[in-house]
């Protein structure tokens, strides 16, 4: 069964969604993020993509108050990484560019981290936090213009998203969540030909995210050609109501 990740993307403590990768262009849905991702838990979700934004573009972490405070509301993982009962399994990305950083968040109880700058810049970092943590450790891949884009979607590189990919192939490496930046936050729907076409191109699970919109989204996710990637990220759609998240998680079963 395909997973639907609710997103929480935090700026300046608050829940937000940008369009188009701008912090200029930030919506605020919840000045409580704690309080939004028991609202994720309760409609259903096990699972929860969050993302300091800030943090993001500074290259360290600035809102990790906020996300404490939502590993105490709905998550947390035991020593022995069992799941207690009514908690969500938690991936958390922006700004976690050192060692240090995974095993913090990790001992604090997410299920996952996401390395994406550090990707491009210390692919040898990413290969060994994964060896170190099985499981635990995914690669955020953000593409504008079909090549990857590190520092918060400030800077571009030279790198396609298959090239990047490529590099982790035999890493270990838990899932790859693959961003189209052109569409995120727009609501015009997943890029489903790139999406699919990395999907195939490694054997890493791929994860949707950018542009989720409605319910033809969710349908496709569900269909036979994404059947080999592990779910989809959802924002904006979420929070306008675009998708009801119990008709979602339903079809996906």
């Amino acid at each position: 069964m395909p997973l639907l990740f609710p997103a929480i993307d935090l700026k300046d403590g608050e829940c937000v969604r940008l369009k188009l990768g701008l912090m200029a262009e930030a919506t605020v849905y919840n000045a409580d993020p704690a309080a939004q991702a028991r609202e994720f838990r309760d409609a259903g979700f096990s699972h929860l993509h969050v993302v300091d934004l800030n943090g993001a573009f500074e290259g360290r972490a600035v809102n990790g108050a906020a996300v404490e405070a939502i590993i105490a509301a709905v998550g947390g993982m035991m020593p022995e990484g069992t799941m207690p009962h009514g908690t969500m399994k938690l991936q958390l990305g922006g700004g976690i560019r050192t060692m240090a950083d995974v095993e913090r968040w990790l001992a604090a109880g997410l299920s996952r981290v996401i390395l994406g700058t550090v990707a491009v810049r210390d692919p040898a970092l990413v290969r060994e936090a994964a060896r170190r943590f099985p499981g635990q450790v995914a690669v955020g891949i953000d593409a504008k213009g079909g090549h990857v884009a590190v520092e918060g979607w400030a800077e571009s590189s030279k790198l396609t998203a298959v090239d990047l990919a490529k590099r982790f192939e035999d890493a270990g490496v838990a899932a790859i969540i693959y961003t189209d930046i052109d569409r995120d936050g727009i609501l015009a729907g997943i890029n489903w030909d790139a999406t699919i076409a990395l999907g195939h191109a490694v054997s890493i699970p791929v994860i949707a995210s950018g542009g989720l919109a409605s319910m033809e989204d969710i349908e496709r996710l569900a269909g036979a050609d994404a059947a080999h990637l592990e779910g989809a990220i959802s924002g904006r759609a979420l929070y306008d109501g675009r998708i009801d998240a119990r008709q979602a998680l339903a079809r996906l079963a």
